[in-house]
C-alpha cells in the first residue's frame, strides 16, 4: 500500500511538472497522456528523455562573469559591434543576447575535410605547446590514434605543461577504464563528463557533451565534427569518413577556452580562474574572418545554436548549402528551410546514404524527405563513404561549422558548440567544398521517391517516433 501512494504522488508530480513547463502545448498533452495510459514506460521515459533542465545553469552567473572579465580583457582590441554585411548584423546582436559571446575580429581559420592534415597540425600544435593544453572530445577510442594522443599528452605533462582532458562518460562507455587511468599516470587531469555513476540514477541521464574543443596556450583553438579514433582517420567499410573541422587562432580562442573551462568547472566544482588561460593578444593590422563562438546545451535558458540557423536560414537570399549526418529537423528548422526554397532560394541538404547508428536514424531523416522536397529542397545523399560534417553555408557570405547535428537530441539533449564565421572567404571555401562533396551524392528524385512501397513509408514513421530516445 506504501509503495501504491508513493508511486502516484511520483506520477502525480511528474504530470503536474509536465504542465507547469508550458511547454509545446501538443508535446505537453502527449506526455501527460503517456504518463497516464502507460504510467510505468511513461515515467522512465519522461525521467530520461522529457525533462525540461532550463531551470538549471550549467555555471552560475556570477562565475560566467568571472569567465568574461577574462575574456574580454584577453580580447580587447579584437571585438567587433557588428559584422561588415549589415545582413548578419541581427544574428551577430541575438547570439550575443542570448548567448554571451561577442564577435572576435583578427582570427585566421583552417577548415580541413580530411583527418589526416587535421591529424598533422593538432599534434604539431600540441608538440609545441608551452604552457598549457585543454581538450574535450565526445569520443576518444583506446584504438592507435588515441594512443598516440595519450603518449603525447603524457610526454607534454611530464615536461611541465598544464594538461586536461575531458570526455563524455556515455559515449565512451566500453573504452578500457585502464586507458584513462594510464593517462592519468602519467601526469594528465582526466574529467568525465557526467560520470556513468551517479547520472545513471538522475535526469542527467541523457544529457551529452558532444563538444569537440581543444585550446593550446590559449592562442591555438579546434573545434567541428571529427572526435578521436582510427575510423576517422582510415575511414569505414565503404568509403571514407568524411567530415569538417576548422583550426582557429587569433581571439576567438579565448571563447572556446571559457566553455571548456565552463564545462570543467560544472563536472569538477574547479574554478580556474588564471589569466594565463586567456593570454592578451597583439592587435594586427590584418582584418582576418569575424568570428562568434556559440554553445548550446540542455541547461542553457535559449537554444542558441538553433536559434542561429534559424535567422540564418530565414535570411538567405541565393543559396543555403547545409551538411549533416542526420536529416531530423526540429519544427523551427524544417518551416525555416521550406519557407526559403518556397521564396527562391537554393536550398540542398546533404547526408550520408548509409548510417552509423543502426538504420533507425537513416530510416527517420527519410521521413522528412517528402515534407521538404515538395518545397523545393534538393536532398543529396552522400555515396562515397559516410558523411559526419556539421556545416552550413549561405550566400558567400555566412558559414558555420561545429558539432551541432540537425536533430532533436543535438538542439535539446546534447551540449554543442559551432563557430559562426561571418567571412566571404570561408563562406566561398565551404560552398567550393559542398559542391566538391555532391559529384559523390545521388540528388533524390522526389516522383520516384514517392513511388517507394507503402511498408518503406511505415518503417520510416515508426522510426520517426523513437529518435528522440536515441
Amino acid at each position: 500500500m506504501v509503495f501504491e501512494i508513493l508511486y502516484f504522488l511520483i506520477l502525480a508530480g511528474s504530470v503536474t511538472l509536465v504542465v507547469m513547463e508550458n511547454r509545446n502545448p501538443m508535446k505537453a498533452l502527449i506526455w501527460v497522456l503517456l504518463l497516464t495510459l502507460l504510467p510505468g514506460v511513461g515515467l522512465v521515459a519522461y525521467l530520461l528523455v522529457g525533462k525540461d533542465f532550463r531551470s538549471r545553469r550549467i555555471i552560475s552567473d556570477d562565475e560566467l562573469r568571472q569567465f568574461e572579465a577574462l575574456r574580454d580583457h584577453a580580447a580587447q582590441g579584437h571585438l567587433l559591434d557588428a559584422p561588415d554585411n549589415p545582413t548578419y548584423r541581427k544574428l551577430c546582436d541575438m547570439m550575443r543576447t542570448a548567448n554571451s559571446s561577442p564577435l572576435f575580429a583578427h582570427n585566421d581559420i583552417r577548415i580541413f575535410t580530411d583527418f589526416r592534415p587535421f591529424w598533422d597540425d593538432l599534434l604539431a600544435d600540441i608538440a609545441s605547446a608551452q604552457h598549457f593544453i585543454h581538450i574535450q572530445f565526445y569520443i576518444i577510442e583506446d584504438d592507435e590514434v588515441g594512443r598516440q594522443l595519450r603518449q603525447m599528452l603524457i610526454d607534454k605533462a611530464r615536461q611541465g605543461v598544464d594538461v586536461r582532458l575531458m570526455y563524455d562518460s556515455w559515449a565512451n562507455l566500453f573504452v578500457n577504464r585502464k586507458y584513462y587511468k594510464e593517462m592519468a599516470r602519467g601526469g594528465v587531469k582526466v574529467q568525465p563528463f557526467l560520470r556513468l555513476i551517479p547520472s545513471v540514477m538522475t535526469r542527467d541521464v541523457n544529457c551529452r557533451t558532444h563538444r569537440k574543443i581543444v585550446v593550446i596556450d590559449g592562442t591555438v583553438g579546434y573545434t567541428g565534427g571529427m572526435n578521436i579514433a582510427r575510423r576517422y582517420r582510415d575511414g569505414i567499410q565503404g568509403g571514407v569518413w568524411r567530415d569538417t573541422h576548422i583550426r582557429l587562432t587569433g581571439p576567438a580562442v579565448s571563447q572556446l577556452e571559457l566553455a571548456l573551462l565552463a564545462d570543467w568547472r560544472f563536472c569538477t566544482k574547479e574554478m580556474l580562474l588564471e589569466s594565463r588561460f586567456f593570454p592578451v593578444l597583439p592587435v594586427t593590422d590584418q582584418p582576418g574572418s569575424p568570428v562568434q563562438i556559440i554553445t548550446s546545451g540542455p541547461m542553457d535558458e535559449w537554444n542558441t545554436v538553433m536559434q542561429g540557423m534559424v535567422q540564418i536560414i530565414a535570411q538567405s537570399r541565393r543559396y543555403l548549402y547545409l551538411q549533416t549526418p542526420y536529416f531530423l529537423p526540429t519544427e523551427p528548422i524544417l518551416l525555416a528551410l521550406r519557407n526559403a526554397a518556397l521564396a527562391g532560394v537554393d536550398v540542398r541538404v546533404m547526408m550520408p546514404s548509409t548510417a552509423d547508428r543502426g538504420a533507425i536514424m537513416l530510416y527517420a531523416s527519410q521521413s522528412y524527405f517528402h515534407e521538404a522536397m515538395r518545397a523545393g529542397v534538393k536532398i543529396y545523399l552522400y555515396r562515397a563513404g559516410y558523411l559526419h560534417a556539421k556545416t552550413m553555408v549561405a550566400d558567400d557570405e555566412f558559414v558555420t561549422i561545429g558539432s551541432t547535428n540537425i536533430d532533436s537530441r543535438s538542439f535539446e539533449q546534447n551540449f554543442e558548440v559551432n563557430a559562426f564565421i561571418y567571412d566571404p572567404a570561408a563562406a566561398i571555401r565551404q560552398r567550393d567544398i559542398f559542391l566538391d562533396d555532391a559529384t559523390r551524392c545521388t540528388q533524390v528524385d522526389h516522383f520516384l521517391w514517392m513511388q517507394r512501397p507503402l511498408w518503406h513509408r511505415l518503417r520510416e514513421s515508426l522510426s520517426r517516433l523513437l529518435t528522440p530516445l536515441l
